[in-house]
């Protein structure tokens, strides 16, 4: 047996890759509006993801689709989809890409990454917490976005206020 051949069966074994199921995750949203009043929730319904962990570490991709959110009210969901936030017309993906995770104790994650939306990209750091179910995986995370860093304003009369609020629960299977 080559030594090629051994390297590829030893990172086989040691490779492990999950793949988001949409069916049983979620990714959900929160920001304040009417000046700090009222908070608006909402949610995206299509979206996709992996995490894979091998020699050269742990990976995690979320692909959403922006034109699938859903607040509750119609009116401000094509608002949402326009020009002056998501732009789906011209972007018609968020992108969440890791460029670093690592484990800091059992089930707790540390995880850097780039945010692309509306075709602007931010750096985001947060923590997630990990355990394992009977067929796969769950990761959540919880963490804060200030959009103006998409170019996204805080609408007519600045009623939608920073940061927003993002919540992941992703059932991951392998």
């Amino acid at each position: 047996m080559s030594t090629a051949t051994i390297q590829h069966e030893e990172q086989a074994t040691w490779s492990k890759h999950w793949t988001l199921d949409p069916d049983a995750s979620s990714v959900e949203f929160a920001v304040k509006s009417f000046w700090g009043l009222m908070t608006v929730r909402g949610r995206f319904d299509r979206f996709d993801g992996t995490y894979e962990v091998g020699p050269d570490g742990s990976s995690i991709e979320l692909t959403i689709d922006p034109d699938s959110i859903d607040t509750g009210n119609a009116t401000r969901d094509r608002h949402l989809r326009a020009d002056d936030f998501f732009h789906v017309a011209e972007h018609p993906q968020i992108r969440f890409t890791s460029t670093r995770v690592h484990a800091v104790r059992d089930g707790i994650l540390h995880i850097v990454g780039r945010l692309e939306a509306a075709g602007r990209v931010a750096e985001l750091e947060f923590p997630a917490f990990s355990h394992t179910i009977e067929d796969g995986l769950v990761i959540e995370a919880t963490t804060t976005v200030d959009q103006a860093e998409f170019g996204m304003t805080g609408g007519r009369l600045g009623m939608i206020r920073r940061p927003t609020t993002l919540h992941i629960k992703a059932r991951l299977r392998s």
